[in-house]
């Protein structure tokens, strides 16, 4: 199942790769967010927000420049002098520019981080589909209410290791979906990430034999000829208000059909339902747990 640690390394890639540093890697993000989560003293994120809506807004600096966290070199051990760089390949697509980098050096050399590279475990063996969703959210009307607005979803049926499916599919879902513009470093203060790890995945005989909320859906069928496919997370649905037949007649028109609404039942679709909760954070959640990082990593 997907966590908000999940959603927070997403948030770090991205960071990281609009401001051209080196990110954490998962597993440095997943320890330090149990540490974050257990410490007393962290600000508790479902505290709400007691700013002024007209008030100016905290996410930027003087100069009008959005908030950038300072550079991670401080939270990492020296390491020796090497560097490595390798291109992310994606089934789908890859983002330019995206690589990766190892280096780093410490605040202090009479200092010590909590992390050492020569010490890092080997990652978990897990693999799993999974898909990452990047929205807006924005204050409707001058109100406290928010108005969210997909800018970015991508994934795979593939099954990924973690790290590395989440680091990938963090920067293709903002960077490379067709449908929008790249993301840019001032609209980070305004972003919500959300993950979903998929699972149970089972073929369906019957379109209608999956229950909203609870199941996504994959099709796929032929029409004059040409092969057609989508898929809706299992969140799309209920969130949407679609009845089943609703979502289904949607899933043909993303997918290209243009045919008549009430015809749809004789195109002959091939169904899988599978199912995943999506994990959500936002980004002042994802801003003050780094912080809380810059201050206490280190011993």
């Amino acid at each position: 199942m997907a966590t908000q640690a999940h959603c927070a390394y997403c948030f770090e890639t991205l960071s990281a790769n609009l401001e051209n540093r080196e990110a954490l890697s998962l597993q440095e993000v997943e320890e330090l967010w149990k540490r974050y989560n257990a410490d007393p003293s962290a600000p508790d994120p479902n505290a709400p927000d007691d700013e002024n809506p007209d008030d100016e807004d905290e996410s930027t600096v003087p100069d009008g420049s959005p908030y950038r966290p300072a550079a991670i070199s401080r939270l990492l051990a020296p390491s020796p002098a090497t560097t490595s760089s390798s291109s992310v390949q994606s089934t789908s697509s890859t983002p330019s520019g995206v690589s990766e980098t190892s280096s780093a050096t410490s605040k202090s050399s009479s200092r010590s981080s909590l992390f050492s590279r020569a010490q890092r475990k080997e990652q978990s063996s897990t693999a799993t589909p999974l898909f990452v969703t990047w929205n807006t959210v924005a204050k409707s009307n001058g109100t406290r209410l928010s108005e969210k607005r997909l800018r970015g979803c991508i994934g795979t049926f593939e099954a990924q290791q973690l790290d590395r499916g989440l680091r990938q599919y963090a920067l293709i879902s903002a960077l490379e979906d067709t449908r929008f513009a790249p993301i840019a470093a001032p609209e980070l203060p305004t972003l919500e990430c959300g993950v979903t790890l998929l699972t149970n995945f089972e073929p369906i005989s019957d379109p209608f034999d999956w229950a909203v909320g609870t199941h996504g859906l994959r099709i796929s069928f032929t029409h004059h000829g040409r092969r057609y496919g989508s898929t809706y997370l299992p969140d799309v649905a209920k969130e949407q208000g679609w009845t089943k037949e609703e979502t289904l007649v949607s899933l043909m028109r993303k997918a290209g059909w243009n045919g008549r609404k009430d015809e749809w039942r004789k195109v002959e679709l091939d169904v899988v339902r599978y199912q995943g909760r999506q994990m959500r954070l936002g980004q002042r959640e994802w801003e003050e747990w780094r912080k809380w990082a810059e201050e206490n990593v280190e011993e």
